[in-house]
């Protein structure tokens, strides 16, 4: 039996429902919390941290064996932040899933599997967050039946980074098709920073479902 812990940025995280219901999987082999804050983190064998927006300090990492992050870019490429979406706005349908061991530099660690999301094109914001938790998850389970006995090795190649995204990256060209921008309106969240535009000195949203 493993002590396992999945850290979260907040208790409304997207992630959160899928990662309840697979603690509730794992509970019947595991012990397995779910926490939301760096101070929270306790000693044990795995610490997997997911969707949280802040570098976990070294002191907290020795408290675990194991200290996992699983991020949408094929490291070293595409480092920093929101890189599934980036790459959908820039119009890719494969979205590359790379597990690391999280370090005291960003997205930096040794890499123990690398597996693709593969979207259709169509899924709007909480279509292709669902598809890319439930496929994170699949890899942590799998992580979790070879522990301890997990390969890994150093990241290769040249790195990239991407910048923090920002409420008025949802901006919309007026200029531009719907078409032309759709892969924008994938990304928007209707309440968080929802798609807008600007015309005649005033701002108007616009929000996006499928019918």
């Amino acid at each position: 039996m493993a002590k396992i812990t999945f850290l979260i940025d907040s208790p409304d995280n997207w992630m959160v429902p899928l990662t309840k219901d697979f603690i509730n999987q794992l509970n019947q082999t595991h012990q397995v919390d779910l926490i939301f804050t760096e101070e929270e983190v306790s000693e044990g064998d795995i610490l997997f941290i997911l969707s949280f927006y802040k570098l976990v300090s070294s002191q907290t990492l020795a408290k675990n064996k194991r200290n996992i992050v699983i991020h949408a870019s094929d490291l070293p490429k595409g480092k920093g932040w929101s890189p599934a979406t980036w790459q959908i706005i820039e119009g890719k349908n494969e979205i590359p899933l790379t597990m690391f061991e999280a370090i005291d530099k960003v997205d930096a660690g040794p890499v123990f599997m690398k597996e693709v999301l593969q979207l259709d094109g169509t899924e709007l914001i909480n279509e292709w967050q669902n598809k890319m938790g439930k496929k994170i998850l699949e890899m942590a389970r799998k992580f979790i039946d070879e522990y301890p006995n997990n390969k890994s090795e150093p990241q290769t190649g040249e790195e990239s980074f991407y910048e923090r995204r920002k409420p008025e990256d949802s901006e919309l060209d007026v200029d531009k098709t719907i078409n032309e921008q759709f892969n924008l309106f994938r990304v928007v969240d209707n309440e968080k920073y929802p798609a807008f535009f600007k015309l005649k000195g005033r701002k108007y949203i616009l929000k996006i479902s499928e019918d």
